[in-house]
């Protein structure tokens, strides 16, 4: 099996003068559930059509599965689910029919697999609607039943979660989990809900004007983004002396304004308070905090310190 799923080597975009990717390299490993963060404009989309085939590189190279002539990337898109932008379907054909349409153009043998994505995206009771009498998290589950018919190699879902309730959000990401380890489907993913995005994902992209600022996987990211106390203290000098003693395997920054940042806390906060008062300083302030995906993606676009 080739290690990605997905490999974008030095690939750029541009639409006239406007530059939407440049120089991005990407990479999805085969097995993982990959989220791709950025704001309105980042190239997410851009980079997801490019997946796609829906539009083709300037330069650089795009690879499926290790693939990268044209024949072989258009055999890999054949095992690859795609919901970009909008569910793709007739306003005003009925939902059941709508998946048998698209059943057949996939040429996917056996009338039971739009039942069974009827029953999997919990749209078994409006197989008779007309599409465009669906709400907008219903659109968005019949983009996913779509997309998943014939149980695709890879699923690429650009904001998968849009217009669902967070009943409908948490049964989509228990799915997309399901579907991850129980048939090994590879998962790419973007969403704008990035709380939801850090529950789901496994590896992490960040992109932003174009350009892609770091990958990580989601255990490391979670260690970045780990529990850390913000400490104010009468002498940040000796305070920082007396860490560095006492407690050598922590990591602490000393910020301004008499601050000291302790990351990935090994012990209660009243540990660092006493070693305070014990050695004749005192605490003007003591606040825990995580960083949340959010901070984290925004300290990393302004160029902030990574971790902190």
């Amino acid at each position: 099996m080739n290690d990605y799923a997905i490999e974008a080597r030095q690939v750029s975009k541009s639409y006239g003068p406007v530059l939407a990717l440049d120089k991005v390299s990407l990479h999805v490993k085969t097995g993982s559930i990959y989220g791709l963060v950025g704001d309105n404009g980042a190239g997410k989309s851009t980079f997801l059509k490019l997946l796609a085939g829906h539009v083709f590189p300037t330069s650089g190279e795009i690879r499926l599965f290790g693939q990268f002539e044209e024949k072989e990337l258009l055999r890999c898109r054949r095992q690859t689910g795609v919901m970009i932008e909008h569910p793709g379907y007739f306003p005003n054909m009925t939902v059941e029919n709508t998946l048998e349409y698209y059943r057949i153009q996939k040429g996917i043998p056996g009338k039971e697999k739009a039942e069974e994505m009827l029953h999997l995206t919990k749209l078994w009771e409006k197989r008779k609607s007309r599409c465009k009498k669906l709400s907008l998290g219903q659109k968005q589950r019949l983009g996913l039943a779509i997309a998943m018919i014939g149980e695709p190699r890879l699923l690429i879902l650009d904001e998968p979660v849009n217009g669902l309730d967070p009943s409908g959000i948490l049964e989509l990401r228990t799915l997309l989990r399901r579907l991850n380890e129980e048939k090994h489907i590879t998962i790419l993913l973007s969403s704008h809900i990035l709380p939801e995005l850090q529950q789901t994902a496994t590896h992490f992209g960040f992109l932003s004007r174009g350009r892609l600022l770091e990958e990580i996987s989601g255990e490391e990211l979670s260690g970045r983004c780990a529990d850390s106390l913000e400490i104010v203290v009468s002498d940040q000098e000796i305070y920082a002396a007396l860490l560095a003693g006492h407690f050598p395997e922590e990591r602490f920054q000393v910020l301004p304004e008499g601050t000291i940042k302790i990351n990935r806390c090994r012990r209660e906060a009243e540990a660092y308070s006493r070693l305070a008062t014990d050695n004749g300083l005192y605490i003007r302030a003591l606040n825990r905090c995580r960083t949340s995906l959010e901070d984290y993606y925004m300290n990393l676009k302004n160029g902030g310190i990574r971790g902190c």
